[in-house]
């Protein structure tokens, strides 16, 4: 069980950069509760997206890219993060030769709490900060993290959002709303969901749709899933659609031609 963070942590003077507790996020949404959930949807069908994506093609590319990776760390959600904290390191090394990338870890779990660490710029120190954090019992706090997003994007545009989680447990409208706000600032959310809970579904769906994004659902336990599916949004985030445009004309590019259809079918 990774160690919890505590009042007894070491002074943040003394510590390096890598080892300071994520900060609060102080962002207000409604109590939780099921709002109106849609009918008619259908899961996407990623099991071949995810077959068909052996290699990651470099792309030629500059600059950096900035991804905000936020979690469900709510207490049905521990084996996730374990196989996210193994898996991470990847979503760096498929763009270390072509082009740059910045992580934002946020995260939500208990009651009410929601944390976001600075920007980090490798795996190691990205690794450390997730390694700081337990899974907690709670309800979901999407739309804290949605907000804070679009303040970090006015600070300085956010190339991604990637969320992982499972349930969904607040007003589907607010969300949506939340979600609108991201679209006008430009930013793409790729949501992966695991299991097959309906208003979760629904909502994830809805929240890509609007920003012009991704959903995709994995199956619990598979890391070769979740693995591809963070490297195929790191080189989106460093590269942009070229990257993916690239891969998509590749002969084993049938998942970048999936992914690119799912966002252009908004």
């Amino acid at each position: 069980m990774a160690r919890k963070p505590t009042s007894t942590d070491p002074d943040p003077a003394r510590t390096t950069p890598s080892e300071r507790r994520p900060r609060e996020v102080a962002v207000d949404v409604p109590a939780p509760g099921a709002g109106p959930v849609a009918k008619g949807a259908t899961a996407n069908d990623v099991a071949e997206f995810i077959r068909r994506m052996q290699s990651i093609p470099q792309a030629a590319t500059s600059g950096r890219g900035r991804i905000v990776f936020a979690m469900d760390a709510t207490m049905s959600r521990q084996p996730t993060w374990d196989m996210a904290l193994a898996l991470q390191a990847e979503m760096f090394d498929v763009v270390r030769q072509t082009g740059s990338l910045d992580v934002q870890l946020v995260y939500f779990r208990g009651a009410g709490e929601c944390r976001a660490s600075r920007w980090v710029s490798d795996a190691a120190a990205l690794s450390r900060l997730m390694t700081t954090v337990d899974c907690r019992g709670g309800y979901t706090q999407i739309g804290k993290v949605l907000s804070h997003v679009r303040t970090e994007t006015e600070r300085q545009r956010v190339s991604a959002l990637v969320y992982v989680g499972d349930c969904m447990e607040e007003q589907i409208d607010d969300l949506c709303g939340r979600a609108g706000e991201l679209a006008l600032l430009g930013v793409p959310a790729f949501m992966f969901q695991e299991g097959a809970n309906a208003q979760a579904r629904i909502a994830f769906r809805e929240i890509a749709r609007l920003t012009q994004g991704a959903y995709c659902s994995f199956d619990q336990g598979a890391a070769g899933q979740l693995r591809d599916l963070l490297r195929a949004v790191a080189v989106y985030a460093a590269g942009g659609r070229a990257a993916l445009m690239r891969l998509a004309g590749a002969a084993n590019g049938g998942a970048a031609r999936r992914l690119l259809a799912d966002m252009t079918r908004k």
